[in-house]
């Protein structure tokens, strides 16, 4: 049975494909697009998890494994926000999303800008089974931009044990020590488990 990642953010995917294919060797792994999916998948939980089932809901209805994540960032001072909202924080793209972040934070200390990122990874089968993992990465809040990898929020969130933010330790580096990796790392074997039911 084929698996598709239901995603469109071809920053993420390639993240995800990474990580995956080390782990799951020989599993076929396609995109929305390989299955002629072109239609947008609403996110309307309030949670990680509903969103997470939400899209990998949608391919398993077509009859295929879907796989999906949903991930964002955590800012105690800010109640958890931006959370399942991180992607569209601020209405815009990217860089508004961190002008915003940074605005909301203006005034918080350097110590009470604790955050963490999130992710939980789902898989759906079209016989109605559901696996989910969930994967967390600690750090804080920068006041400003560093380096020049990764996307969404990596160039404020500086990553303690590192000592460098997510923008400037590389894909590499990143693809092994992020919240999607930790997700992986206990999706991945439960993944493989039902996958041998198929």
């Amino acid at each position: 049975m084929k698996t598709v990642l239901a995603s469109n953010n071809k920053r993420k995917l390639a993240e995800l494909l990474a990580i995956m294919k080390e782990d799951l060797p020989g599993n076929e792994l396609l995109l929305l697009s390989d299955i002629g999916f072109t239609g947008d998948i609403e996110e309307n939980g309030s949670t990680f998890e509903e969103n997470s089932k939400i899209k990998a809901s949608v391919p398993a209805s077509l009859g295929y494994i879907g796989i999906a994540d949903d991930s964002g960032l955590c800012v105690d001072a800010l109640g958890g926000a931006p959370g399942v909202y991180s992607a569209r924080y601020s209405g815009k793209g990217d860089e508004e999303n961190i002008d915003r972040l940074l605005y909301e934070l203006r005034g918080v200390p350097d110590e009470k800008r604790t955050a963490r990122f999130v992710c939980v990874m789902t898989a759906a089968f079209p016989d109605g089974r559901i696996i989910r993992a969930r994967g967390e990465a600690e750090g804080l809040i920068l006041r400003e931009r560093r380096g020049v990898s990764g996307f969404g929020y990596d160039p404020v969130f500086y990553y303690p044990p590192l000592h460098a933010s997510f923008a400037e330790i590389g894909a590499e580096e990143k693809n092994r020590i992020s919240h999607r990796a930790k997700a992986l790392a206990a999706f991945c074997p439960l993944l493989k488990k039902e996958l041998l039911k198929c």
